[in-house]
């Protein structure tokens, strides 16, 4: 870990960036004069996914100068740096835009270690229309706070077996010659939602839903609930098990489960 700051410091850091993404998305959630224009990946984005992403940047510049930064917006600084954020304004941006509570602001921090390996050691997914923010750090647990009142320690579940288990994803879009295989893990299981997004990672970390999947997912899309979803006790991976939030796909368990998931799925 860096000699320079302390991880309280970062998590500090972090839940400043939230309330400050906080405020800006929440002047901007259900306005009438929303711009909404297509990146040229055809996905759509909004003046407060730029508004806020470009606030974040600007007070990282002058709290961790050296450190670099990934956004979903505006592309990477210094991504070779020891250390670097990884930012994704509103995740969820469709939810955003049709006024559907379920989107958050994902705030990483990624650190080389010794061996050059890649580990995200703070995580916030912040999201004000639910009045929920759930956080971690590397080795002190993660929480979660209702209507910003007193964090709560929250875990992964004990299901063991799928037939007991629940699951949520966000769609069956991207699947590609998995599809049938999910579908059929779904079946196995005793519930399944479509809850989507950044929500249905935070659920099994509170341990109300056993497994999360989404099949295409960025580095900003992922490396803040990776963290939160370790430090409740689960297993954050790609759909081949790769663990950690570089591998293009997410999905999260309560660690008992992944070995059952990932032989469904491959």
């Amino acid at each position: 870990m860096s000699a320079k700051y302390s991880l309280e410091s970062d998590l500090k850091l972090a839940l400043e960036l939230a309330a400050l993404a906080d405020a800006i998305t929440m002047t901007r959630y259900l306005a009438q004069d929303l711009i909404v224009t297509t990146k040229p990946d055809n996905t759509p984005v909004t003046d407060a996914d730029r508004a806020t992403e470009e606030a974040l940047r600007k007070h990282l510049a002058t709290a961790r100068p050296t450190d670099g930064l990934v956004g979903e917006e505006f592309g990477n600084e210094n991504k070779d740096a020891q250390r670097y954020w990884v930012i994704d304004p509103i995740d969820g941006t469709k939810n955003f835009m049709r006024g559907v509570p379920t989107w958050a602001t994902l705030i990483g921090l990624v650190e080389r270690q010794d061996d050059r390996n890649e580990k995200v050691i703070v995580g916030v997914a912040s999201s004000p229309a639910l009045n929920r923010r759930w956080y971690a750090s590397k080795g002190n647990g993660a929480f979660t706070t209702l209507n910003g009142g007193e964090p709560r320690k929250i875990s992964v579940s004990k299901v063991s077996e799928l037939a007991n288990a629940s699951v949520a994803y966000s769609d069956f879009q991207g699947w590609g010659d998995r599809l049938v295989k999910f579908q059929n893990l779904i079946t196995d299981c005793t519930r399944s939602r479509g809850y989507g997004d950044f929500w249905s990672h935070m659920l099994v970390a509170e341990g109300a839903v056993d497994i999360a999947a989404e099949p295409s997912l960025a580095l900003w899309d992922m490396a803040a609930l990776d963290v939160i979803v370790r430090e409740a006790g689960g297993t954050f991976s790609n759909l081949t098990g790769e663990v950690g939030p570089f591998g293009g796909s997410g999905i999260s368990t309560n660690t008992l489960l992944h070995p059952t998931v990932m032989a469904a799925l491959n």
